[in-house]
């Protein structure tokens, strides 16, 4: 986290990398802190947010109120499961539903996304969070994921049903046009 940004979901991404024990090339990360990414991973919400490693993300984030403690201690606990970054796709259509597979199941359910789309409480949006990482294998979109997690308001949740549902692939890529006056007058004897 070299880099001075003013985009949050870039600074929490920094911190993700720093903290891998193995940087993307394959090579050590001699930045790595295992033993925080074992405890943050094991956390609940208060342990989360007196962990030292929380800590130096809320100060990389330049926040000052205490509110907003708690969920950049979601966002370190959660971001502490994943993996591997998979930047080429929104984490809720890693997690969702398969247009091309109409048979296949969502690693995360429709029942459990409803919940999570519901989580208000900073406890709660911690497990589900932490669950959707786990059925994704913890490969998902940090970046993504680190936006989502800073700031959950309702256009990023129209935003995650839109990708889990696959509505975009729904709808060819241009519509055929049709001119249902003509259709009519055609049908007409």
């Amino acid at each position: 986290m070299t880099a001075k940004s003013s985009d949050p979901a870039a600074i929490a991404v920094g911190w993700w990398r720093a903290s891998q024990p193995y940087r993307h090339d394959g090579r050590p990360n001699p930045t790595a802190d295992r033993a925080a990414l074992a405890r943050l991973r094991r956390a609940d919400l208060k342990a989360a947010m007196v962990d030292p490693a929380t800590l130096a993300l809320f100060r990389a984030l330049h926040l000052r109120s205490p509110d907003d403690l708690p969920r950049v201690a979601v966002t370190a606990a959660v971001l502490a499961t994943v993996r591997e970054d998979d930047p080429a796709t929104h984490p809720a259509r890693r997690l969702g539903i398969d247009p091309a597979d109409p048979n296949g199941r969502p690693r995360l359910s429709p029942l459990r996304f409803q919940r999570l789309m519901l989580a208000t409480d900073d406890d709660e949006r911690l497990t589900l969070f932490r669950r959707a990482v786990h059925l994704a294998e913890g490969r998902i979109n940090v970046r993504g994921l680190a936006e989502a997690l800073l700031s959950w308001t309702e256009d990023r949740r129209r935003r995650w049903i839109f990708h889990y549902y696959a509505a975009g692939a729904a709808a060819p890529e241009t519509a055929p046009h049709h001119d249902t006056a003509t259709e009519i007058e055609d049908a007409t004897p």
